[in-house]
C-alpha cells in the first residue's frame, strides 16, 4: 500500500503554498495602520480584510526568506514554519507537502504507553533531531513505546529548556530543519515508536516576542501568569493561532500526541474554554491513529479524563512528591505534605490515581483536586523524575543522586514501571547517569542578568536546594546536563533492569490494560509494606512492596522478586486468577 502523501495544515497565520508558485500571506493586526510582505521581489502591501486581518496572494518560493512589516517595522511571521536565523530575524517559506515519507505508521493505544521524555539539546553529543534520531534503537531496545519531547519551538538564543518559546509552529533551528524533525518521526515510526510533543500554550517568551509590539490585543493587559502577559483566549483569532497550532504539529509532523503544558495557567473566561475546544477539535478529525492528549495540571482535575473526554492522561506529580519524600526524607516547599506520611500517600495512590483530591492536608495550604478513584488507571503518568522536578532543584540533582540504597531505587522503579498506571522515565534515569539536569538558558543583556539573579533568588530559602546555584547563562550549565551513555557496569546493569521491566510490562501489564483500562483496586497496608491488587476481570494484578522496616513475605509464583542483603525494601509481583475462576 503506498504511503500517504504529506500533508500541509491550512493555517489562518502567516504564509501558506497556495499553487503554481503562490502564496497567500495573512496576518491579523487589528491595531496596525498598515501591513506588508517583504520578499525577494519586494515589499507588497496586503490588503486590510475584516475583523482585524490583513493577507494578499503573491508569488514565492520555497526557502525564500520574507518579513512582514507591520506599520513599517519588520518583523518575523509569528506562525512561521521555519527562521533563517534566530526569533529576530526573517523567516522562510516551508512547503511541507514536499517531504518525503518513509514508514507507514498506524500509531499505538494508550494501554501501550511506556513513555520517555528527552530534551533534544542535552539527549545527544550533537543536540540534534538527526543526533536523536541514531540514539533511537537504544530507547526500542529498552522498551521505550513514545519518546515524548520537550518543546522545539523556537525560542531565543541556542540552548534553552524550550518553554521560552516565541514562534510556536517553527522548530527550533539549532535542533535542524523542519524536514529534520520529520525524519527523527518517520524514524521513530520506522522503529514501532510514537512520538509526543509538549506544547506550551499558556504564555510566550520574554525574548523576541514581537506581538506584544505590534498587537497588544493579542494580550489581556489587565491579566497575567508567572510568566508573562495574559493572553486574550476569548479572542477568535488569538485562540485560533492556539488551537491551529496543535492540528498543525500532528497534521505536518504526524505526531502521536501532544502533553499541554502547565493547563491551569491558561485563563480563559469564554463559555467554552479553550482546554476543551482544544481536545474536541483534535477528536473531531480523523488522523488515522491514535492520538493521545497528555497535561501537566496542578489543579488535580478528574473531569477531562473520564473514558468520554477529550485527553489521555495527566502528569502525576503526587506519586512523584510521595516516593521522593519516602526516599529522601526532604520536606520542604510542595513536598511538605507529602513528607508527613509519605506512606500512606504512597497507598492512596496505588488505589486512586492522585493523592490530593480535594481533603485537607497537614501542611498543605489550601485542599486542592478533585476524587479521581473511578477514573482509568492509564489517566495517570506516573514517574520517579521529569524535568521539572529534576532541573527545579538549584543543583539538578537526579533521584538516584540522593538515594545511596540501590534496592530501594529499584524497588521504586518497579512499583511505577509495573503497576497499571502509565510509566514515564526521564532521560538519563534508565542508566543512572552521571549528569544533573540543570535550567539553562542563552539569554543576554538585562534579561540574562536578571535570569541569573532571580535563579539565585529563588533557592536562598530552601536547606535542601541551597548552596551555589549554578550560572544558567554559562555554556558550561547546558553542556554539564548532556546524559551521555552508559558507560560503568552499575550503569548497564540498570538499564537492563529497567528493560526487564519494561519487558515484563508488555508480556502481562499492557494486555490487562487494553482489554480494561479501569480495574478494580483493593490497596492494603500494614506499616511499611503495601500489597496493591488489580482486578481487571480475566485476571488480577498484584504488587507487593516493603518500603522500610516490615515483614516481607514474595508471592508464590513470582513475575519478579527484588531484596537487598543491606536493605529494608523488597518487591514482588504476580499475576493472580480471576478470584471468581
Amino acid at each position: 500500500m503506498p504511503l500517504p502523501a504529506s500533508a500541509r495544515f491550512a493555517k489562518s497565520w502567516g504564509a501558506e503554498p497556495l499553487h503554481d508558485g503562490r502564496w497567500c500571506f495573512s496576518l491579523w493586526a487589528p491595531d496596525a495602520q498598515g501591513v506588508s510582505v517583504a520578499l525577494a521581489a519586494g515589499l507588497i502591501p496586503l490588503e486590510n480584510e475584516a475583523d482585524g486581518w490583513w493577507s494578499i496572494e503573491a508569488a514565492a518560493a520555497p526557502g525564500e526568506s520574507y518579513r512582514f512589516h507591520v506599520d513599517g517595522t519588520a518583523y518575523p511571521d509569528p506562525a512561521a514554519r521555519a527562521q533563517e536565523g534566530d526569533v529576530h530575524g526573517p523567516s522562510l517559506l516551508v512547503d511541507p507537502q514536499e517531504f518525503d515519507w518513509q514508514n507507514d505508521w498506524d500509531g499505538l493505544p494508550w494501554s501501550e504507553a511506556a513513555v520517555y521524555e528527552l530534551h533534544l539539546g542535552t539527549f545527544t553529543e550533537e543536540g540534534t533531531f538527526a543526533a536523536a534520531a541514531r540514539a533511537l534503537p537504544r530507547l526500542r531496545d529498552l522498551g521505550v513505546t513514545l519518546v515524548e519531547l520537550l518543546p522545539v519551538a523556537q525560542f531565543d538564543g541556542r540552548h534553552g529548556w524550550g518553554y521560552d518559546g516565541v514562534l510556536p509552529y517553527a522548530p527550533h533551528n539549532a535542533y535542524g530543519s523542519p524536514d529534520d524533525f520529520r525524519r527523527f518521526v518517520d524514524a521513530a515510526h520506522g522503529l514501532g515508536m510514537g512520538v509526543l510533543l509538549d506544547v506550551v500554550y499558556n504564555h510566550l517568551g520574554p525574548s523576541g516576542n514581537y506581538l506584544s509590539a505590534w498587537c497588544p490585543s493579542f494580550f489581556h493587559a489587565e491579566r497575567s501568569s508567572p510568566w508573562g502577559q495574559g493572553i486574550a483566549y476569548e479572542t477568535p483569532a488569538v485562540r485560533d493561532y492556539f488551537l491551529e497550532n496543535a492540528l498543525y504539529w500532528l497534521t505536518e509532523y504526524r505526531l502521536d500526541g501532544l502533553r499541554l503544558d502547565a493547563v491551569h495557567a491558561i485563563e480563559d473566561h469564554s463559555d467554552r474554554h479553550f482546554l476543551d475546544e482544544l481536545g474536541e477539535r483534535v477528536r473531531a478529525a480523523d488522523w488515522g491513529r491514535p492520538i493521545h492528549l497528555v497535561t501537566e495540571d496542578e489543579r488535580n482535575l478528574a473531569r477531562y479524563f473520564a473514558p468520554d473526554a477529550p485527553f489521555d492522561a495527566t502528569w502525576n506529580d503526587d506519586w512523584h512528591h510521595a516516593v521522593h519524600c519516602l526516599l529522601t526524607g526532604e520536606d520542604e516547599a510542595y513536598y511538605a505534605p507529602f513528607a508527613v506520611d509519605p506512606l500512606a500517600d504512597i497507598e492512596t495512590a496505588l488505589r486512586d490515581g492522585y493523592v490530593e483530591q480535594g481533603q485537607q492536608r497537614p501542611a498543605a495550604k489550601a485542599p486542592r483536586g478533585e476524587p479521581s478513584a473511578a477514573l482509568p488507571r492509564t489517566a495517570f503518568v506516573n514517574f520517579l523524575g521529569n524535568h521539572d522536578q529534576v532541573g527545579n532543584r538549584a543543583r539538578g540533582e537526579r533521584l538516584h543522586q540522593l538515594v545511596a540504597d540501590r534496592t530501594a531505587l529499584r524497588v521504586a522503579s518497579a512499583l511505577t514501571l509495573l503497576a497499571p498506571f502509565v510509566p514515564m522515565i526521564f532521560m538519563g534515569d534508565e542508566f543512572l547517569t552521571d549528569a544533573p539536569f540543570l535550567f539553562f538558558a542563552d539569554f543576554t543583556g538585562d534579561l540574562a542578568e536578571a535570569v541569573r539573579k532571580g535563579r539565585a533568588a529563588e533557592f536562598a530559602q530552601f536547606k535542601a536546594f541551597g548552596g551555589e546555584v549554578p550560572d544558567p547563562i554559562s555554556p558550561e550549565t547546558f553542556a554539564a546536563s548532556r546524559i551521555g551513555r552508559p558507560r560503568r557496569q552499575e550503569q548497564r546493569e540498570h538499564e537492563r533492569f529497567l528493560s526487564e521491566l519494561l519487558s515484563l510490562r508488555r508480556a502481562h501489564v499492557m494486555p490487562l490494560l487494553a482489554a480494561n483500562p479501569a480495574p478494580i483496586a483493593a490497596v492494603r497496608r500494614e506499616g511499611a509494606a503495601i500489597e496493591a491488587v488489580w482486578d481487571f476481570g480475566e485476571a488480577r494484578l498484584s504488587l507487593r512492596a516493603c518500603l522500610g522496616d516490615a515483614p516481607f513475605t514474595p508471592h508464590g509464583d513470582p513475575l519478579l522478586v527484588l531484596t537487598g542483603p543491606d536493605s529494608p525494601f523488597a518487591f514482588s509481583a504476580a499475576l493472580l486468577p480471576d478470584r471468581h475462576t
